[in-house]
């Protein structure tokens, strides 16, 4: 039942945002009751203490953009095997040999 009411509060969160109402518990609170959603009482104090101390307009723009990955992690060449571990890395691209057409052998499927 939790999900329940955080979503229902997150919505009367937004919506009380979106109209430029001031967003308080008991306003929260209310939306939610109005709207039929039994949720636990602690759910709505919790909203407004979030909308007081981040700006609402920031956590909807940034929704998703998480912290960030973590940075690659290199990983030390066993002893003895540092040449071997840097010559992949260091790989030129291959020069693949050209494909011969038939034109070029003189003759042609189709004479």
């Amino acid at each position: 039942m939790s999900t329940v009411g955080e979503l229902a509060c997150t919505y009367a969160a937004l919506i009380l945002y979106d109209d430029g109402i001031p967003i308080t518990a008991e306003k929260i609170a209310q939306l939610v009751k109005v709207a039929d959603v039994q949720v636990e009482s602690y759910w709505p104090s919790l909203f407004a203490k979030l909308a007081e101390k981040r700006n609402i307009e920031d956590l909807i723009t940034n929704v998703g953009s998480g912290g960030g990955g973590a940075a690659p992690v290199a990983v030390a060449p066993a002893a003895g095997g540092g040449a071997a571990a840097a010559a992949p890395a260091a790989e030129e691209k291959k020069e693949e040999p050209k494909e011969e057409s038939d034109e070029d052998m003189g003759f042609s499927l189709f004479d």
